[in-house]
């Protein structure tokens, strides 16, 4: 067969991880999940493991793993991500890689991608260098082979960019359409100009480098891509069959029918197109409309038998080039008329000035604990992969000068990596400074600002906000790019003190082990002693807290005194002497036996004063767990309060309700919470009882009251999944069959849907395993109601 398809996916997500702790911390805009990732994995990453294929009747005729079928890349840092949030997933990835190896003649699917989607007309040629060696090792350790491909970040290219590339032994890249400047068949001297016309996308081309080298390009179809992401094709799987097996020209040489999207268009930019995209292939394979291939496998059947030049510095989401990144171009998502992106440039500026200013001081000459500075941050990305002390130690062996300082070495390396974190492309790509993209990579920056301080003692702080003043946000209350960064990046910032003073206020409220983790930081107990008086709590000791990262440590000594919910203290200093801190100790404890808490206060304050904090400087997940239990026993109180008033009121207000009135804001607002609290709680108990969940729904929808759907629905998936996982551990225990078919009565029961995907991933994993299952025919039933086509 000469028809040959390929749909390749460029998953990525910006870096979110707060760069002072790795760690993404609590996103409330991705509610009911932790973060966005969380959002993204649930409705894209892992839908497309586990797609479904519908029959005539909606019922699930077959789950299918895109990621076997397709082409695809995921982006470093979000494979950092899924590693650790994600692992079943992340291995499925793997091994899809690895069966697409066996379905497409040796080639994996899979190509990997420049590290942290950095725009690389607008690098520099070292980041150039590292970004493409970091994505290549990056990649090596997670599907075990040579990339064959990669991605080019925002398809950026410009022939410094493909030298650099080929240099690395990548065969190939995947462009738009429109980059291709003019092309040739191999061995003619003639070129023929694409002004004004599209490159035929169906063949593989070859581009010939100053160099010498060549690599291989394939620039995909445009307007299929674009009605994939842009014009609704993936509400139909057979309109996108159509419009695929329409793409082909009508000859017999062997064509590539192509599209390269965001991943993210099959699930989470487009729900159910993961759906949409596992109809099309399987259907496409089923009747052999087509050879499904990977660029790996077409490359090696249909070698290039024309040749291409590319336009320079050009991209597929800016029409002029690559100038979203640096300019106020006029491309940007379109949401709000009016607005300008004229802060683009000056952000551009700042960095590209602090980038160039730590990597003269990297470089100088003198104490240096690299020999070859820049060899050794290419070879970093073993340590960034693995941080075992091994790994470090190895790293320092090969790359270090004898007796270095080790902690300054990996400082060093550690500026370096965020000077290039913090030229993600998703802080320039939306429309205003103040997005939460624009703010994490000027956190990167902020990082790099700490670093080159405590590394070179440059104060380079202010001449970044200097450069940086000259952006401002769209929206003037938020100022510009100092007063961002000001609000923004300074109080996310941390150092070994406040890493101190989070594991004091922590201790408040919560036991600590005497070695516990904090993020990538340690904390080693030295000392303890707390005392409580009903709900005023003290506690003082010392730690040792160190980093993870560049092995850093420090020292403490801390006190903190809880008094009321409103009202905590908080003290840390460099550490005190044996003798020092059992004098302090003996002091503190004597004044708080006494009762006497003002002089505590300032007791804390002489003895602590150094730095102080309060609940405001807790790490955003640990803040919400605490306040949350500072509040529960006020819930409690409302909670009484709300349920006193919907009993007293209720005969009143139905009989509002059947002359038609709507009730009083005062009683729908207590009314409203009370039945969604006993509505949660009722879904949350391992056998709800569906009659009173009924009388519920009844008194709801009598009253006009509102339901919170997305957290009942979250609670009610939570129990089924529970379940679930209860009944693949124990399949020959019937009971836990019986609870599940009880929970989706219940669920049948309510007037919104409730999320079953992963409820019928896990039956479709059981059903398919060779585990006894208890009652065969009750099991069907349970597929059945999961929406299964079950055969008899």
């Amino acid at each position: 067969m000469n028809r040959y398809l390929c749909i390749h996916g460029h998953f990525y997500q910006p870096p979110r991880e707060n760069p002072w702790l790795e760690h993404v911390e609590l996103q409330e805009s991705a509610h009911p999940y932790h973060d966005w990732n969380e959002r993204i994995t649930h409705e894209c990453y892992q839908p497309n493991a586990t797609a479904r294929i519908l029959d005539g009747e909606g019922r699930i005729a077959a789950i299918t793993n895109n990621y076997e079928r397709m082409s695809f890349n995921f982006g470093p840092t979000l494979l950092s991500w899924l590693e650790l949030h994600a692992s079943a997933l992340y291995r499925r990835i793997i091994e899809s890689d690895e069966a697409s190896r066996e379905r497409f003649s040796g080639h994996g699917s899979a190509l990997a991608q420049v590290y942290n989607h950095m725009i690389m007309p607008l690098a520099s040629p070292r980041d150039r260098e590292t970004q493409v060696l970091w994505g290549i090792r990056d990649f090596e350790r997670r599907f075990g082979r040579r990339p064959e491909g990669m991605w080019l970040p925002e398809t950026a290219v410009d022939t410094e960019t493909l030298e650099v590339l080929a240099r690395h032994g990548v065969a190939f890249t995947v462009l738009a359409p429109h980059q291709a400047a003019a092309v040739r068949p191999i061995g003619e001297k003639e070129w023929h100009e694409l002004d004004g016309a599209s490159v035929d996308p169906t063949r593989a081309y070859r581009c010939l480098l100053p160099s010498g080298a060549s690599i291989a390009l394939f620039f995909y179809d445009g307007p299929v891509a674009r009605a994939v992401a842009f014009e609704g094709l993936l509400t139909s799987g057979e309109n996108l069959v159509a419009r695929l097996m329409g793409a082909f020209p009508g000859d017999d040489e062997p064509r590539l029918v192509h599209i390269a999207t965001d991943g993210e268009t099959f699930g989470h930019h487009h729900r159910y197109g993961d759906m949409a995209l596992a109809y099309a292939l399987h259907v496409i394979e089923e009747r052999g409309l087509a050879r499904i291939t990977n660029y790996g496998e077409f490359l090696d059947r249909c070698p290039p038998r024309f040749e291409v030049r590319i336009r320079e510095a050009t991209s597929w989401s800016c029409i002029h080039g690559v100038e979203r990144w640096r300019s106020d171009c006029g491309c940007c998502t379109g949401t709000r008329p009016g607005w300008n992106q004229a802060w683009r440039a000056p952000l551009r500026q700042a960095l590209d000035w602090l980038r160039n200013e730590v990597a003269a001081a990297f470089e100088a000459p003198g104490d240096k604990p690299f020999p070859d500075p820049w060899a050794a941050r290419d070879a970093y990305i073993d340590v960034v992969l693995d941080r075992s002390e091994e790994a470090v130690e190895a790293f320092l062996a090969r790359h270090a000068a004898p007796g270095c300082d080790r902690v300054r070495a990996l400082k060093l390396m550690e500026l370096q990596r965020h000077a290039m974190l913090m030229f993600t492309s998703c802080g320039w790509f939306f429309d205003d400074l103040a997005g939460i993209e624009a703010i994490q990579i000027l956190r990167y920056a902020g990082r790099v600002i700490q670093l080159a301080k405590r590394l070179w003692e440059m104060e380079l702080e202010e001449g970044f906000l200097s450069r940086l003043q000259g952006a401002r946000s769209n929206r003037p209350e938020l100022g510009d790019g100092r007063a961002l960064y000001e609000r923004e990046v300074k109080p996310a910032a941390v150092d070994l003190t406040r890493v101190g003073a989070h594991y004091a206020v922590r201790s408040l409220f919560e036991p600590i082990a005497r070695k516990s983790h904090i993020y990538c930081y340690e904390a080693d107990q030295e000392e303890f002693e707390t005392a409580k008086s009903g709900k005023v709590r003290l506690v003082l000791g010392r730690v040792r807290i160190a980093s993870r990262i560049t092995g850093e440590s420090l020292p403490l000594s801390f006190g903190a005194l809880l008094l009321t919910d409103q009202l905590m203290r908080c003290g840390v200093r460099p550490t005190l002497s044996d003798e020092a801190f059992s004098a302090t100790r003996r002091e503190m404890l004597e004044v708080f036996e006494s009762g006497d808490y003002s002089a505590l206060l300032r007791l804390l304050d002489h003895h602590f004063g150094e730095a102080t904090y309060s609940l405001r400087e807790l790490f955003r997940d640990q803040q919400r767990s605490i306040v949350h239990r500072m509040l529960t026993e006020s819930l409690a109180e409302i909670e009484e309060a709300y349920r006193r008033i919907t009993e007293s009121y209720a005969s009143l207000i139905r009989f509002h309700a059947q002359l038609g009135l709507q009730p009083p804001r005062a009683f729908k607002t207590a009314a409203e919470y009370i039945l969604n609290l006993d509505l949660k709680r009722e879904l949350q108990k391992d056998s709800p009882d569906l009659s009173r969940i009924k009388a519920m729904l009844q008194e709801a929808a009598g009253l006009h009251l509102a339901w919170e759907e997305d957290t009942l629905a979250f609670a009610l998936r939570t129990s089924l999944e529970r379940h679930m996982r209860k009944l693949c551990e124990s399949p020959a225990d019937p009971g836990h069959l019986a609870v599940l078919v009880h929970l989706l009565d219940v669920a049948r029961a309510l007037p919104f849907p409730t999320d079953l995907w992963n409820v019928q991933n896990l039956y479709h994993d059981l059903a398919s395993g060779e585990a006894p299952l208890p009652d065969p025919a009750a099991f069907r039933d349970l597929g059945r109601r999961l929406n299964f086509r079950v055969e008899e």
